[in-house]
């Protein structure tokens, strides 16, 4: 019995690890997809906004617009490599006929929030169509009264500066001091691979322990 009992946990064990590991596959399948949109994306030439019929369905899709960028601004708490901790300032901005879509300026210093930026006129933004995945489970909630937001919740931020719940994230620079933080693949993780290669290895592993105890469990009950 304790035999039969070693065996059906070692295989149950065995599959589970496999499973975890053909599922890693398939996610660097999936990764390695959403890399090509992005690498697609930044090589196509850019199509007026309007041109879009579904933007919002639209990710990744380089895009221009011109307009009026507004002076309310909300602020996306960001860390960058070369600069440190700073903002993400996304302001709206309103075509000439009328639409209003939220534009990702890029960044700047802690110390530059309260900085006054004038009104923007006929200012045409080069960016990407984007629909970001900012939130996870250890995300905290934007501090709307504060003007300090942790995600780029686009619904939420369309409310907030009643637009289009539409985002576009610039790749030129909008002026004033502020750095462009494109759609890129630069700090996307992938892992999958390594991930998928340990859980195999776990499961051999896993095989040849439970086949040797398997094996004396067996030897001491003959």
């Amino acid at each position: 019995m304790k035999f039969w009992s070693t065996v059906i946990f070692a295989t149950l064990g065995f599959a589970v690890m496999v499973t975890l590991g053909v599922w890693q596959l398939q996610r660097l399948e999936w990764k390695e997809g959403e890399l090509a949109k992005i690498t697609s994306a930044q090589q196509a030439a850019p199509v007026p906004l309007d041109a879009l019929s579904d933007p919002a369905a639209e990710k990744y899709r380089p895009v221009f617009v011109t307009g009026t960028l507004g002076t309310d601004e909300i602020f996306i708490l960001v860390s960058t490599r070369d600069r440190g901790a700073g903002y993400r300032v996304i302001s709206p901005l309103e075509t000439a006929t009328g639409r209003r879509v939220l534009i990702d300026r890029g960044y700047i210093p802690l110390e530059a929030k309260d900085v006054s930026r004038p009104l923007q006129t006929d200012i045409t933004v080069n960016g990407n169509v984007h629909v970001p995945d900012d939130r996870n489970a250890s995300t905290p909630q934007n501090d709307v009264a504060g003007n300090i937001w942790f995600a780029r919740d686009v619904d939420d931020l369309a409310a907030a500066l009643q637009t289009e719940p539409v985002l576009i994230v610039a790749r030129s620079d909008t002026g004033q001091g502020i750095l462009p933080l494109p759609v890129t693949t630069e700090g996307i993780p992938n892992n999958h691979l390594s991930y998928a290669i340990q859980w195999f290895l776990f499961a051999a592993i896993w095989a040849g322990v439970t086949t040797v105890l398997a094996w004396r469990i067996r030897a001491r009950t003959d």
